[in-house]
C-alpha cells in the first residue's frame, strides 16, 4: 500500500506490477535488485547498436538513391540525352536539308512536351529530389540555348535575339541564386507565357518555313523578344522588392531580440 515497488524494497521481483516499469524500459527484470533477466533476453549490447545504426543508414540510403530513379526526373534526363542528338540533326547535311531539319525540330518538340509534364508529374504526386531541382533547369538552359546557337551559327537568327534570350535566362538564374536566402522568385503568368512563345517561335524556325510562314515566325520571335526582356525586368523589380523586406524583417527580428 506504499506504492513502492518491491524491487526497490529489496523484495522479490515475481511481485505482481513489479517488473512492468523496469521491464519496458529495457527489455529485462530490474539489474539493481540482482534479478535474473527476464522473458525478453538480455539488453542489445554495443554491437548490437551498430549493427542496427548501420543498417538504418544503408536501408535510408538506397531508399533516397531509389527516389531519384522517378518519372520526372527520367524525363529530365531524355531532355538532356535529346541535346546533343538535336544538334547533330540540326547541323546534318549543312544545316540547311529540310528533312534533318524536320528532324531537329521533332527531337525540339519532345524536349519542350517533357519539360511542361516532369515539373508537374514532381509536384503532383511529391517526386522533387535535389537532382531534379539542379538537372531540371541546366536542361531547359540546355536545350533552347543549342537551339539558338545553331540558328544564329547558321544565319537563321541574328546573334543579338540569342545573346538577349540566353543572357536574360542566365541573368534571371542566378539572380534567383542571389536572393534565395530571402525568399523564392515565384515563377509569374508571363514568365510561363514568355516561355511557350520562346519554344513554339524556336521550333518555327527551326523548320525550314518559307511564304507567309515565314514572316509569321520572324513576329512570333519578335513577340518572345520582348516578353522576354519585360518578364525579365519584372523578375528584378521582384528580387529588388524581396531583398528588401527580407533585410527590414531581420532588422525588425534584431530589434525584438534586443529588447
Amino acid at each position: 500500500m506504499t506504492g513502492v515497488p518491491a524491487s526497490a524494497a529489496g523484495g522479490s521481483s515475481g511481485a505482481p506490477g513489479a517488473r512492468g516499469p523496469a521491464t519496458a524500459a529495457d527489455g529485462t527484470a530490474s539489474g539493481a535488485s540482482g534479478g535474473t533477466p527476464g522473458p525478453a533476453g538480455p539488453a542489445p549490447g554495443p554491437e548490437d547498436g551498430v549493427r542496427t545504426a548501420r543498417g538504418g543508414k544503408l536501408a535510408a540510403a538506397a531508399v533516397n538513391q531509389a527516389s531519384v530513379w522517378n518519372v520526372a526526373n527520367l524525363l529530365t534526363m531524355v531532355r538532356l540525352l535529346l541535346v546533343p542528338g538535336f544538334v547533330a540533326l540540326m547541323l546534318a547535311g549543312g544545316g540547311y536539308d529540310p528533312a534533318w531539319r524536320s528532324l531537329a525540330w521533332a527531337a525540339f518538340a519532345i524536349a519542350m512536351i517533357t519539360d511542361l509534364f516532369d515539373g508537374h508529374l514532381a509536384r503532383t504526386y511529391n517526386l522533387v529530389t535535389d537532382f531534379g531541382k539542379i538537372a531540371d533547369p541546366i536542361a531547359d538552359k540546355a536545350i533552347m540555348g543549342a537551339a539558338l546557337v545553331c540558328l544564329s551559327a547558321l544565319g537563321d537568327l541574328p546573334w543579338w535575339v540569342t545573346a538577349v534570350i540566353l543572357g536574360r535566362e542566365l541573368g534571371i538564374t542566378l539572380l534567383r541564386f542571389l536572393v534565395i536566402r530571402y525568399g523564392v522568385i515565384p515563377a509569374s503568368r508571363g514568365g510561363k507565357l514568355k516561355t511557350l512563345t520562346q519554344g513554339v517561335a524556336v521550333g518555327m524556325y527551326v523548320l525550314a518555313l518559307t511564304g507567309w510562314l515565314a514572316s509569321l515566325r520572324f513576329w512570333v520571335m519578335a513577340l518572345a523578344v520582348v516578353l522576354t526582356v519585360a518578364t525579365g525586368l519584372d523578375y528584378v523589380r521582384q528580387a529588388i522588392v524581396l531583398r528588401r523586406r527580407g533585410i527590414a524583417e531581420r532588422a525588425a527580428a534584431l530589434e525584438e531580440t534586443e529588447a
